[in-house]
């Protein structure tokens, strides 16, 4: 299967989609993939450290429109890669953040917010 990206995805229709998944949801996921197939591994780790600490959260496949999502989303943050993790509308990090905030035992406060 070749991947195809979604003809109907400009730049100011994901923008408005970032800008709706952060304000309206408590912790929000942009990564590669989605929940059932993550596509890459470091999406499918985030996905593992946020659903180890919180039942309900949205993510967001950004492969349809890769790169209006990396450009919609530093509007947000200031990270380049994907995936990227806000929670309660602020930006908390990456895969390794959120690595980082497992090891000293705070990222179950950082999701629950």
């Amino acid at each position: 299967m070749t991947f195809q990206p979604d003809a109907d995805m400009d730049a100011e229709t994901v923008r408005e989609r970032v800008d709706e998944a952060i304000e309206t949801n408590d912790v929000v996921l942009f990564m590669k993939g989605n929940q059932l197939m993550p596509q890459c591994g470091y999406s499918a780790n985030a996905l593992e450290h946020i659903s180890d600490h919180v039942d309900e959260f949205e993510t967001v496949d950004v492969l349809p429109a890769l790169d209006e999502y990396r450009e919609a989303l530093s509007e947000h943050s200031d990270w380049e890669t994907i995936p990227q993790t806000f929670v309660d509308g602020e930006f908390v990090g990456g895969s390794d953040i959120l690595d980082e905030l497992d090891e000293r035992d705070e990222l179950a406060a950082t999701l629950t917010a």
